[in-house]
This record gives structure tokens, C-alpha cells and sequence, in this order.
């Protein structure tokens, strides 16, 4: 099956510090580094390393050529992904000694996508084959309901969370993911407890505490626990969870080994600084997986 992405494209800016800054207040940083990321660079990174087929839909502004470079490198056809006028997406990240980060994100490209990106590559989208979103582009409801009539399995990552973006795409969405404050915020919003929202899978991820699958139309629970590790950057963990459970899905794996191979990725990205360069390959995650417990 093939794994199309509407996704963001973003340089990012990591400032490494002693701690979080307060407000007014300067701090020197101990170190800088420059990096590709976004959600959608992140998570179609991780679906290529992971081993999937996958084709990102996106933009760049002309400074940002060097992230597609970057993005076929991984293994991801980047066909589809236009330059335009604005100014490439980016993001300045900071990350302090504990490993905790803030993110402050400029959309650029990433909201001018054209309307052409999703026709000419959702044309080559057959029943069965998965697109993933984030809450980083346009076109979101557009790309979502485009392929739900094609009978294609739509991954919703709800971040950044923003109500009226969650409200207009959850019609068409099969799989949800959440962090647990995103979830929380959801409810609030729509009201109601999580059981009874109007979506038919979600997976909720819990940072050290993992993942949870939650399947609204049976009531069916898969818990995922996170592996162990000593984390150094947790920027684009969840990202890379995202990408390779989506990359699980669609090689046919069940849903219990999906999340296992995503919650093993992901622990190994949380030991690394960086976002999508930092991702693992496919085989040092089953390299790790054969040095767990089994379930």
C-alpha cells in the first residue's frame, strides 16, 4: 500500500539552554544546530526509513530546496512537493538540559500549497492505500475528503491542536492521534468523553507512559507500553511514532505489532538530538525490539 502525506516542510533552529526561558528573560545558548523538520517532513521521514512507499505533498519557498534534498535522501518521493512564493516553513526549537523543548513555528510555504498538489497526486491514490495529515498545512479537509471517497485510510495527527481545524476534518479521518493534553482539550470542546467521540480509532500517545489505541465502534483497548530509555531531545518523537505506525498499517502488520514498532522507534529517537535526521532506520528498530521483553 502507498502512504501519501499532506504535509509541513520546515528548517529547523534548535538552540540547546540551560533551562526553558521565562518572560523578558535572555539566555545565552550552549548550542545551535540547523535541521529539517516539520510534522510532515518528520513523519514522511519516518515512514521511508521505516521501509513504506511514501509521496509528500507540499511546499517550499526557493531557500528551501536544500529539505527536499534532504527528504529524498530518506527515501521519499518528493515529487508532488511545489516551490512557491512564501517563504519556507520554519521553526525555532528550544531544548533545554532536561530534554524538554519549546517550539515556535512560522507556517510559510507550508499554507500556500496549491490546490493542484492534491489532484494530480491523489488521482494516483487506490482503496487501501493511507494519507496522513497534521494540523501544519491547508488544504487539510480538501486532501481528507478526496480521499475518503477513494476509500483511503486517513491518519489525522491533531497537532498543533486548534478546534475549528479538528472540527472540519474529523468527518473523513479513520485513525485519530492525540497526546494526552490533546485529547483532553478535544473532549472539552466536542464535550463529551473520549469513548464518544465522533471518530472510529483513535490512539492517544502518553509520552513516557506510551500509547494507547482506543476503538470507538467496538470498545476494543490496545495498550502500548513505552520502552525505557534515557532521553536527550524529545523533539519529533511523536512524529516518528506517527510515521511508523502508519508505515506498520500499511505493510498489512496488525495493529499490536503497528504500535510496538512505533513506540520502539520513537524511544530510539528520544535518545538522539535532532528532528528527521534523527530518526532510526527500520532494521536498528527491530535491532532493539530483539532486545525487549516480549509482550
Amino acid at each position: 500500500m502507498k502512504i501519501f502525506n499532506l504535509g509541513s516542510i520546515n528548517a529547523d533552529y534548535f538552540y540547546r539552554l540551560p533551562h526553558l526561558p521565562q518572560a523578558g528573560e535572555t539566555l545565552a545558548s550552549i548550542g545551535y544546530d540547523r535541521g529539517l523538520g516539520g510534522k510532515g517532513a518528520n513523519q514522511s521521514v519516518a515512514c521511508a526509513r521505516a521501509g513504506a512507499e511514501i509521496r509528500h505533498l507540499g511546499a517550499i519557498g526557493s531557500e528551501g530546496r536544500w529539505m527536499v534534498e534532504r527528504m529524498e535522501d530518506a527515501g521519499v518521493d518528493c515529487t508532488q512537493v511545489v516551490i512557491v512564493r512564501e517563504a519556507s516553513g520554519h521553526a525555532i526549537i528550544y531544548v533545554d538540559q532536561a530534554a524538554e523543548n519549546t517550539i515556535v513555528i512560522h507556517p510559510g510555504a507550508n499554507r500556500a500549497i496549491p490546490d493542484t498538489v492534491l489532484d494530480d497526486a491523489l488521482d494516483q491514490a487506490e482503496e487501501g492505500d493511507l494519507l496522513i495529515l497534521q494540523n501544519e498545512t491547508c488544504l487539510q479537509v480538501e486532501a481528507a475528503q478526496l480521499a475518503a471517497e477513494r476509500g483511503v485510510f486517513v491518519i489525522y495527527s491533531a497537532a498543533p491542536f486548534d478546534e475549528a481545524a479538528v472540527r472540519a476534518v474529523l468527518p473523513y479521518v479513520s485513525l485519530l492521534i492525540v497526546n494526552e493534553g490533546e485529547a483532553k482539550a478535544l473532549c472539552e470542546s466536542f464535550g463529551v468523553a473520549l469513548p464518544e467521540m465522533p471518530v472510529k480509532q483513535i490512539v492517544v500517545t502518553k509520552g513516557a507512559q506510551g500509547a494507547t489505541w482506543h476503538n470507538l465502534e467496538t470498545g476494543g483497548l490496545i495498550v502500548m507500553p513505552a520502552f525505557p530509555v534515557k532521553p536527550v531531545d524529545t523533539t519529533g518523537a511523536g512524529d516518528t511514532f506517527a510515521g511508523y505506525l502508519a508505515a506498520g498499517l500499511a505493510e498489512g502488520a496488525s495493529r499490536e505489532r503497528a504500535m510496538r514498532l512505533a513506540a520502539a522507534a520513537a524511544a530510539l529517537k528520544v535518545t538522539r538530538a535532532g528532528t528527521a535526521d534523527a530518526i532510526p532506520a527500520r532494521q536498528e528498530v527491530e535491532d532493539f525490539l530483539e532486545n525487549q521483553p516480549k509482550l
